[in-house]
């Protein structure tokens, strides 16, 4: 039997990338999909291609700017599965952010950053922990960054953002283990997909042969 048969599993920034790409996995051990993005149309088209492979996947829109949105949309999930047994965290602004020293961030672009990579992290949290499964056997994991780690230069309100995520994590686990609840982050290096066309090649060339990182081995 696969793992993950006869759970349900959620999934915010699903429409492409990385959470198209965790969507997939679990679909392959038999999880049921809920996947979310602000992405609409690709969030559809990524639901429609694993209903085809024979995967059970719907899609939900959710702006985890906005408190009223992810309210519905938890609401529309407690309606249609009752209760769920995991969240992959995934969805986060990342596009576009980078490039300028912290002295010329934008408050604005800072503020939306935060808003929507912390709060609407901890919002979609707060929303969904009262539906795992009566609070037994959940799961939930964050997606960090390696930035946060490193501390990457001219990226300051994304690394920022993906270290409070790491910190959130941490205090979550106190507060939702005894409750039966696991959660846990993981924070990948930069990766080629849709997300990041934005970023040039040479800095994509040296990840990959471990210059990017300081210390890391070449």
């Amino acid at each position: 039997m696969s793992m993950l048969a006869g759970r349900t599993i959620v999934v915010t920034g699903a429409a492409r990338g990385v959470g198209r790409a965790i969507a997939e996995a679990c679909a392959r051990h038999g999880a049921r999909l809920v996947l979310a993005d602000i992405l609409a149309e690709q969030g559809r088209e990524t639901a429609a291609a694993l209903a085809a492979a024979a995967a059970q996947a719907r899609f939900l829109d959710i702006d985890l700017a906005s408190p009223q949105s992810i309210d519905a949309f938890a609401a529309d999930i407690a309606a249609s599965e009752g209760a769920i047994h995991g969240l992959v965290n995934n969805a986060a602004i990342a596009t576009n952010v980078g490039g300028k020293e912290f002295s010329d961030i934008p408050v604005d672009l800072w503020d939306r950053v935060m808003q929507v990579n912390v709060r609407g992290t901890w919002l979609v949290t707060r929303a969904l922990v009262p539906l795992m499964a009566d609070g037994r056997d959940g799961r939930i994991v964050n997606l960090a960054s390696d930035t946060a780690l490193w501390g990457a230069p001219r990226l300051l309100a994304y690394v920022a953002s993906k270290g409070a995520v790491i910190s959130m994590t941490r205090s979550l686990a106190r507060e939702l283990g005894p409750k039966g609840i696991g959660i846990t982050a993981i924070a990948p290096g930069i990766m080629r997909n849709e997300a990041t066309e934005y970023v040039p090649a040479e800095r994509h060339r040296l990840y990959e042969t471990g210059r990017a990182v300081p210390g890391a081995q070449m």
